[in-house]
Formats: structure tokens, sequence, C-alpha cells
């Protein structure tokens, strides 16, 4: 099921929307202040933001250009403005698509797909802001050494979360045994020490990731690890 943020001070249009996309595999969470979105997003992070135009606190707009350098999934606008001005406006914001509140219900769902898809195909962004990292549905906060996973919370003991810290910040890079003993433990690894090949097997079970072929933090053979960028759609 996808997780959906819908931004819309109207309870009643709220209402509708999230019950229509509801019953097409869509979890449709709405809030009804832009100037409280930010929060939510970065606490829910769903899988697709709609956004109306009008809101009270901080308009749609404005908001979206907030949302696109922390938020690394597609941002809708669903709006009764019919202007050509608004919707290059919220395109050269950041919006991946303008959609008004009069198309037919299958039409909204059709194009809400559409984007759902296209994130699925695409590799996954990295995005990084001081203490906050996110990869795809992978969502990292060293300050309140919170992560989160497709939206839900994953419990990681203080060793995993440094471990997963260093990897997810080197997304890409293969990070040798000696460069994370060091970086996570602070002390040199000795040749013999497994505990990081157990961190790591942790790691990989708490993050759904494949025990016996790994596809997100793959072991590279007599090099070290690696977390793969483009696998946390």
């Amino acid at each position: 099921m996808h997780r959906i943020v819908l931004v819309e001070d109207d309870p009643d249009i709220g209402q509708l929307i999230g019950g229509w996309l509801g019953k097409h595999d869509m979890d449709v969470l709405v809030e009804p202040r832009g100037d409280m979105a930010l929060a939510r997003v970065a606490a829910e992070q769903p899988d697709l933001v709609l956004l109306d135009i009008m809101l009270p606190g901080l308009d749609g707009l404005s908001l979206c250009r907030a949302l696109r350098g922390r938020f690394a999934g597609p941002i809708v606008m669903l709006t009764s403005l019919d202007s050509d001005m608004n919707q290059v406006l919220a395109l050269e914001l950041g919006a991946n698509d303008y959609i008004l509140k009069t198309a037919p219900p299958n039409v909204l769902l059709a194009r809400l797909r559409v984007q759902l898809r296209q994130v699925k195909a695409a590799p996954a962004p990295i995005i990084s802001q001081g203490s906050r990292l996110q990869l795809g549905t992978l969502f990292i906060d060293q300050a309140t050494r919170t992560v989160r996973l497709g939206g839900q919370t994953v419990v990681l003991t203080t060793t995993d979360f440094d471990l997963l810290w260093q990897l997810a910040s080197h997304a890409g890079q293969i990070l040798s045994r000696e460069a994370l003993f060091q970086q996570v433990k602070g002390r040199d690894y000795d040749g013999l020490d497994r505990s990081m090949d157990v961190a790591i097997s942790r790691l990989r079970q708490k993050l759904g990731d494949s025990a016996e072929a790994p596809t997100r933090i793959k072991t590279v053979r007599q090099k070290g690890y690696l977390l793969v960028p483009d696998e946390w759609s």
C-alpha cells in the first residue's frame, strides 16, 4: 500500500479524496495546514505528497519549494486554480504534476499511479541535510538517532545505528572493515574480530535485506561493505 500525505484544509474534500484513493491501495493522511506540513511529511515519510495551493499558514507553492529540498518522492499539486501561470510556477518549483480538482477521480488515480511507478523505476536520489539523510524510503536522522524505512520506525542499537550512518553517508562507496572499526568502534581492526560482520547481518535483517543474496548492503570480497543507493525505493 502506498502512503500519501494530502495537504488540504477543506475537511470534506480531504475525506472525499482520502476515501476514494483508500479504495485503490493508497493510505491517505490528511494535513489541514501548510505550516505544519513539513513536519508531517518528515514524520510520515510518504511515497507521494499531494498539495492544495490555497492553505492556511503556508501556501502550497511555497510549501512545494520547501519540500523539494527535503523530500525525494513525487509532489503533485491538486488545486481548483486553473491558471497557466500557477501551473508553470509549480513545475518550476519542483512539482511533478499539476491536477485540477475538477478532474474525474479515475484520472486523478491514474496520474498518481504514473508518479508512483516512476519512483519505483528510478534510482533513489540521496538527500542530505546536515544530520539527516534520505535514500528513497530510508530516512536517517543522526540528531535524534531515528531510522525509518517505508514510513516504519526501525529500532537499532547504538553500534548498529552508527554503522548504518557511516554506510549511508558514504552510499555507493566501499568502506573497508578497517575504516568501519575506526569510525564506529574507535579502534583498529585486528584481522580476527567478526563483530562488524555480525552487525552487518543485523542491519540487513532489520532493513529487509536478504541474508543469502543481499542487494541493499553488499559484501565486497576482500574490500569491505557497500550500501547501494538505488535499492531503497
